[in-house]
């Protein structure tokens, strides 16, 4: 034992070992370490299978509330079931080199690979190539552990920052928040010169989401402590405010707010690229419609109007202006409300398409191309 027999069949079985945890752990890294939004099929096929029956459970429930319940477990589920797969890989990847070695029968090899992977240590190898191997899968083992351990506390924070900012929206936009009632709110508080300092914390809050939801997808996935809120939602209720100020309320264009909007839907784009949602680069209107329709732009202009909120008399106008912003972040607001499993909100996951699975595979190619407004 200990020496590789040198047939072909024990080479193959040794280099589809090597492989599989050589692979495995690039896997862990890309996830855990590299800071960047770097597709992972491991993590796209673990997460999609964690879905499927939580996907299941969300369609059949009988109303929102046991949906909440069910989806609530789903990312933490999913990140835990992450991990067990990186380390079942690497074991059994480890199990197939011992094999190789010559550690008969199959049996002995998964006791020697569980016993190097936890260090427990009940099962000593007989030569030095099993040591070797053993001592490098107790690295590997230890490893996988040690960043995910480093990487809840990153996540957590993350997720903290992101709810801290959606709590908050509940004071000035309700729950589930409205466009509208952000804006009423302001005007009865003689506040609407103020908005620019809601535009300009939004718009450092998407800028962290990016950062945040594409280095650290699973984090996506994690529910708000309060079931009637969402990171999606909120941002949807935020674009629509701006959008709204920026085409109907009769003041100065608000530079703030167009920025605002701007930094949403690069960032709702990104984190829809992330996870395979397609989307239109450079959407046009009215060559592409939007979901909100003009009667209900129309019932909003005249809540508006009806407690005092400046609106310009010209409503033709303003519902082309609102749809020519709209339309940048509209289909991307209502998939990822669905891919997310959002709670009924105005204008975002009251309207979502049905709800998709993840992609097995990630695009070929992402659509990078700067939008033109």
């Amino acid at each position: 034992m200990g020496t590789m027999a040198g047939t072909l069949p024990s080479v193959v079985v040794f280099a589809a070992g090597a492989v599989t945890v050589l692979a495995t752990a690039i896997s862990a890294v890309q996830t855990l370490v590299v800071p960047r939004a770097t597709p992972m099929l491991l993590t796209r096929w673990v997460f999609r299978g964690v879905r499927v029956p939580f996907h299941l459970r969300y369609r059949y429930a009988k109303d929102y509330v046991e949906q909440e319940r069910a989806m609530a477990l789903y990312g933490p589920l999913g990140l835990i079931s992450l991990a067990v797969a990186w380390l079942l890989l690497i074991g059994s990847g480890y199990v197939l080199m011992y094999w190789a070695l010559g550690v008969r029968p199959v049996r002995h090899a998964v006791v020697l690979s569980g016993s190097s992977m936890f260090t427990l240590g009940f099962v000593v190898p007989k030569d030095l190539p099993s040591t070797v191997l053993a001592f490098t899968q107790a690295a590997f083992g230890i490893g996988v552990i040690a960043m995910l351990i480093s990487y809840l506390p990153s996540t957590y924070a993350s997720f903290s920052r992101r709810e801290a900012a959606v709590a908050g929206l509940d004071i000035r936009a309700g729950s589930p928040p409205s466009p509208a009632e952000l804006l009423i709110r302001y005007t009865r508080i003689d506040g609407l010169d103020r908005l620019d300092e809601v535009w300009r914390t939004w718009q450092s809050w998407f800028t962290d989401i990016e950062e945040t939801h594409t280095s650290l997808p699973a984090i996506a996935y994690f529910r708000s402590p309060d079931p009637r809120r969402s990171w999606v939602t909120a941002a949807g209720a935020v674009l629509d405010a701006a959008s709204i100020t920026a085409s109907t309320l009769d003041q100065e264009r608000s530079t703030e707010a167009q920025l605002c909007i701007r930094a949403g839907y690069i960032t709702l784009r990104k984190i829809a690229g992330v996870f395979g949602i397609g989307f239109d680069p450079d959407p046009q209107w009215p060559g592409q419609q939007i979901s909100v329709a003009k009667h209900e732009f129309d019932e909003v202009y005249d809540e508006l109007a009806g407690e005092g909120v400046p609106v310009k008399t010209d409503r033709e106008q303003a519902w082309r202006d609102f749809a020519g912003w709209r339309v940048n972040y509209d289909a991307v607001l209502l998939a990822l409300a669905a891919f997310t499993f959002a709670p009924p909100a105005k204008w975002s996951s009251d309207r979502s398409p049905e709800v998709p699975l993840l992609p097995l595979l990630p695009p070929l190619t992402r659509r990078r191309n700067p939008p033109r407004r």
